[in-house]
């Protein structure tokens, strides 16, 4: 159950992380307003995840799996670039999760 508040959790950070996008700099109500809302809900399913799910694992998850999320959400939605220095920040990213996940997790 926990690693699917975390899903969860990551779900409404992207949201909330997308939409803070497109409020141009909180002048835009309805995307200020989601990016608040989805803030609160991401911080609270990540709350109750830490029932469950060791911290450092749950927030490495969180943070790994929202990062890269958001960096392709950047590429396909809002043309960002990709260059071998993205390309491999995301890898180590992903393969900081995987070592914490199979070195952390008890």
């Amino acid at each position: 159950m926990g690693y699917l508040l975390l899903a969860g959790a990551i779900l409404a950070e992207v949201i909330a992380t997308t939409a803070m996008k497109y409020s141009d700099g909180f002048s835009k109500l309805w995307p200020s307003l989601l990016t608040g809302l989805g803030y609160v809900a991401s911080f609270a399913l990540l709350a109750q995840t830490l029932r469950s799910v060791p911290i450092g694992t749950a927030y490495a998850i969180w943070a790994g799996v929202g990062t890269a999320t958001i960096a392709a959400i950047g590429l396909m939605l809002f043309g960002e670039g990709l260059g071998v220095a993205k390309v491999v920040g995301i890898l180590l990213i992903v393969a900081g999760v995987v070592v914490l996940n199979l070195g952390g997790a008890h």
